[in-house]
């Protein structure tokens, strides 16, 4: 049973245009994270939302999940194939669904859903991401993963292609499991033992939690749009969060200190897009990477050769003179 759940969303300190969207419908929540030129992302991420909760779900596993995320991309495609400014346009997408005792998970992209179960918290997403790939394939350690200048690029995103591959699965869940799913507005500015920490500090309090996350991300830079969406299973309902999108209130800071923004409307940056390559174009490039490798070692290893054999020419060539 879904007990304490809450949401909430930020444009974050330098982005004009909010490109998440989030569904807040239990037992159905959800989390799309926009992408595109000028407006497109923030059109991509809003037509999947809309699309889910047009069609609702109660019921149906991971097989409804696909059926939801599927009637989304459709959406998405459909207008990025007819509307030139939002053409190739697409979204992030993490669905969960809460049925009989178990979460079922869709997902498309690198927002993600983490578990904290008995103070430990858990990624159960996979990222769709060229990072990613580099570190699963051994090209980079977590240490370069996290200042990578290629961070934002996804291998599958909803709405750039008729079909779209979903990511499904079941998780059996226990009272006290508490469920977030958040886009990389969060990720990439919080580090997971600092989300956990502030999670676990607020643990009473969901709103609290989630407002203190938006907080600590806006602090580390706030490169990029927050969401999150939070819930809690229990052996009973409560309702603890409001089932609408929370907006973080102005609050009065002290000039000079961590916390305060000193960006106006005519600063922030405009929305970056976000680039989408197929995981069978990232593993082209790295078997081309892995020959270029194999084709410079074997000229490193006959340069030797060709060292050692002149060497011993030169060796046996004044060992002929000395004996004659």
């Amino acid at each position: 049973m879904i007990g304490r759940a809450a949401s909430i969303t930020d444009p974050g300190r330098k982005r004009r245009h909010n490109e998440d969207a989030f569904v807040f419908e239990p037992p159905l929540f959800a989390i799309a994270d926009g992408m595109g030129g000028a407006q497109a992302g923030e059109v991509a991420s809003r037509l999947a939302a809309a699309a889910l909760k047009e069609s609702g779900a109660a019921t149906g596993g991971e097989q409804r999940i696909v059926d939801l995320v599927q009637e989304a991309n459709r959406r998405v495609y459909d207008r990025s194939s007819t509307d030139p400014n939002t053409f190739g346009m697409g979204t992030t997408i993490t669905v969960a669904l809460v049925e009989d005792g178990q979460v079922a998970f869709g997902h498309v992209g690198d927002s993600r859903a983490y578990l904290i179960r008995a103070g430990v918290m858990e990624q159960v997403t996979e990222d769709h991401s060229l990072v990613n790939e580099l570190l699963k394939s051994g090209k980079l350690s977590p240490e370069e993963a996290e200042s990578h200048p290629q961070k934002s690029v996804i291998t599958r995103a909803l709405g750039t292609d008729p079909d779209v591959d979903v990511d499904t699965f079941t998780i059996d869940a226990v009272a006290g499991d508490l469920f977030l799913l958040c886009s990389d507005g969060l990720t990439d500015m919080v580090e997971e033992e600092t989300i956990l920490d502030l999670v676990e500090r607020n643990r009473g309090d969901i709103d609290a939690a989630l407002k203190a996350l938006v907080r600590a991300a806006n602090r580390g830079g706030g490169e990029d749009n927050i969401t999150v969406v939070a819930f809690e299973i229990a052996d009973e309902a409560v309702h603890d969060g409001e089932t609408q999108e929370h907006a973080l209130p102005t609050e009065p800071t002290v000039e000079g200190t961590a916390d305060e923004d000193t960006l106006d409307e005519h600063d922030r940056v405009p929305v970056v897009s976000t680039a989408v390559v197929s995981t069978a174009e990232i593993q082209e490039q790295l078997a081309a990477e892995e020959r270029s490798r194999r084709r410079h070692r074997r000229r490193r290893l006959l340069a030797w050769l060709g060292l050692v054999a002149f060497l011993a020419a030169i060796a046996a060539l004044v060992v002929w003179r000395l004996l004659s």
